[in-house]
């Protein structure tokens, strides 16, 4: 599971609404600077002119939501970690063990996470190898920053010591940990903090010098190891900690390369590695022994088949498991580590977009344990067993959960002739599917795939009878490496090439019409959807933003922000770099507003984002009712303008509110929002 714990990597690094429970990333906050309280004032005084005609959806959608939520709220649950005497779980807000030996009896309470921080959320959570102590990364809505608080076990547990600003953090032995401390987004230095002389005594053991990488620590899955993985958006390297000797310098085991990304996990003193060497730069799976890591030594094992994407990698005692993605399914490809041509392929449910490992940690044993879901489809858990080859679920193999709805799996041409995927839900039983509201989602940065997991408000929607479209355009991973390759940089607008394409192509399938067509993208997603708004605006009717990133040009920009050096792999160096700067101005969001008429367009801002500045949104807001404006008084179209919101949560960071009862007034919001711009009944 380890390219996983490289996404959240990324994640961290950059502007990526990671889940609503895992962000763990760091920053520096960036404050409000109006010119005047009376300033802020009249922006709130204009949203709630605004906002008061879609109350009365909003309240109906409010009640909605909760029921869809009340109903699926046994399809997640908190991690679980299994000792040898005890299991441990997260149950609303706390952390609770229970005897492995009675797990009848009441569970007892370890720790409230409230008592750590207000309206905190369970990041991480390892326990030391003798069950003596448990350590737990813990965040607030309103900071990235997350403290990590270790707990000494025994019979009367207590807080042995808690660690500010901290990302990722194993255990070596059960007295000391290895953690990963935050600063201004950055993650660079690697401490090693041990509990062996009765108080808690940190030391530096690595210390990342290139402001474009990102460092996290990983276990190796037979906990023989912690990999230091030093991360740009390009480039990789990793350091290995002995968890026998930790005390001794972590050893390197290929020196960073131009273009090279690779992972390691341990089996009986030999390294696995994934590494991008493979056609077109993408991943293979190659091995070698511990004492001889570097890539001279490297030994093929294992590559995917053509127009496949390796998504993850799972190691087991006698059998590696492979996930692998097709542009039309997901399977598990398992071979024994001795002889790699008995693989055995395992096609895995035709309705599952999105996978999630289960990491019961020091839980032993030859199964493989996920959870399959789409967007429409809650989690359903399986067991891959490598030894039987058998896939086992709890729902049945075939089992779908929605059987009325729809998957199409479809693709796009795109103006360069690249076909771009598409997958669509809508309906079975929809004949007219020209009349039904779409909405349509797009991402396409990072080499981050499109969020394919289930969510309660899409499931409220397709049962209203929306077609839902998730466009994988290029910037993303969903096709691999070079996908991402051939959507950055200067190639950054053939994924806004690639979204009309997909828009276009729905409506010629005859799935709905521009006056009933919603776009919506979260972060750096806003790139795409603000740029699609400015080129295409005749093509949808409305657009939900979630913390949209919008002005790449000013940001990329300003060296003094947390991730403009990270991100120029990214977006490019305008600053230095005169090409940069004109092709970035030419599809900038900000920069190309325009007088035209727009689609309405609402904006969620959160007050303590550290990544997306609620200024620089209030500033796009404003320029972007400046040019509505002109363009009406032009054409002589006063007041029939597109309506424009820009709604901030105070208190809040990047990743959104993780209290239930906000997250849900949100979504309403949005959906209010979506029904009145389009002109749907409920």
């Amino acid at each position: 599971m380890f390219l996983s714990a490289f996404r959240r990597t990324l994640g961290a690094g950059t502007r990526c609404l990671s889940g609503r429970r895992e962000c763990g990333t760091v920053g520096q906050l960036v404050k409000r600077n109006f010119s005047a309280q009376d300033d802020h004032n009249s922006k709130m005084d204009d949203f709630k002119s605004q906002i008061h005609k879609y109350q009365s959806l909003e309240t109906y959608f409010n009640k909605k939501l909760r029921k869809y939520y009340r109903r699926f709220t046994d399809t997640t649950q908190g991690a679980v970690v299994h000792g040898v005497q005890h299991l441990y779980f997260e149950e609303e807000g706390s952390i609770y063990r229970v005897n492995r030996a009675n797990c009848h009896q009441q569970p007892e309470i370890l720790l409230s996470l409230s008592a750590v921080e207000s309206k905190a959320s369970l990041q991480r959570i390892r326990l030391s190898p003798g069950e003596k102590f448990l350590a737990a990364t813990v965040k607030s809505d309103h900071s990235e920053e997350a403290s990590c608080v270790i707990l000494k076990l025994g019979d009367n547990p207590a807080v042995a010591h808690i660690q500010r600003n901290v990302f990722s953090f194993e255990w070596a032995r059960d007295e000391v940990l290895f953690y990963t401390s935050q600063a201004n987004l950055r993650s660079l230095h690697v401490y090693c903090l041990t509990f062996d002389k009765g108080y808690p005594e940190a030391s530096l053991v690595y210390e990342e010098q290139d402001s474009r990488f990102f460092v996290e620590l990983w276990c190796s899955k037979d906990k023989k190891f912690i990999t230091i993985n030093c991360n740009s958006k390009r480039n990789s390297e990793v350091h290995l900690i002995n968890c026998f000797f930790p005390s001794r310098t972590p050893v390197l085991v290929q020196p960073r390369t131009a273009d090279l990304i690779y992972h390691v996990d341990h089996r009986n003193e030999e390294l696995y590695i994934l590494a991008n060497l493979g056609p077109n730069s993408e991943y293979q799976l190659l091995k070698t022994a511990v004492s001889s890591p570097s890539i001279e030594n490297w030994r093929l094992i294992y590559s995917p088949g053509q127009s496949v994407k390796l998504v993850d990698m799972e190691l087991f005692d006698q059998h590696c498991v492979i996930l692998a993605r097709t542009p039309q399914c997901l399977y598990l490809d398992c071979f024994p580590l001795g002889n790699v041509s008995h693989s055995s392929c395992i096609m895995l449910p035709p309705w599952a977009c999105a996978v999630e490992a289960v990491s019961e940690l020091h839980l032993k044993g030859d199964i493989f344990r996920f959870k399959l879901s789409s967007p429409v489809e809650p989690p359903v858990d399986f067991l891959y067993s490598p030894v039987k080859r058998q896939l086992f679920s709890e729902e049945g193999f075939t089992k779908k959960v929605h059987t009325d709805c729809t998957i199409m799996r479809t693709d796009a041409r795109s103006q360069d002739g690249t076909l771009v995927p598409m997958t669509v839900f809508h309906m079975g039983s929809d004949r007219q599917p020209t009349n039904r509201p779409l909405l349509v989602h797009v991402y396409g940065a990072y080499g981050m795939d499109l969020d394919m997991a289930f969510k309660p408000e899409s499931r409220l929607l397709l049962d209203a009878g929306w077609i839902l479209a998730y466009c994988h355009v290029r910037g993303g991973g969903e096709l691999g490496l070079a996908w991402h390759t051939a959507g950055c940089l200067t190639k950054k607008k053939n994924g806004l090439d690639d979204l009309k394409a997909c828009i276009v192509q729905l409506f010629k399938l005859g799935l709905s019409q521009p006056s009933l067509t919603a776009l919506t993208a979260s972060s750096a997603g806003g790139v795409l959807a603000g740029a699609f708004c400015n080129e295409n605006p005749e093509l949808i009717r409305a657009v939900v933003l979630r913390a949209p990133f919008l002005d790449v040009l000013q940001t990329m920009q300003d060296p003094s922000l947390a991730l403009t050096i990270e991100e120029q792999e990214e977006w490019g160096d305008p600053a230095m770099n005169s090409s940069h700067r004109d092709y970035i101005a030419s599809y900038c969001p900000f920069k190309n507003l325009r007088p035209q008429k727009y689609p309405s367009i609402f904006i969620t801002a959160y007050e303590e984002d550290q990544r997306v500045s609620l200024q620089s949104l209030w500033r796009y807001i404003n320029r972007l009712k400046d040019v509505v404006a002109t363009y009406e008084e032009v054409n002589g179209k006063a007041g029939l303008s597109s309506t424009i919101i820009l709604d901030s949560y105070p208190g809040i960071g990047h990743s959104g509110p993780t209290d239930l009862k906000k997250s849900i007034q949100e979504s309403a919001r949005h959906l209010a929002f979506l029904y009145r711009e389009l002109g749907i009944s409920t």
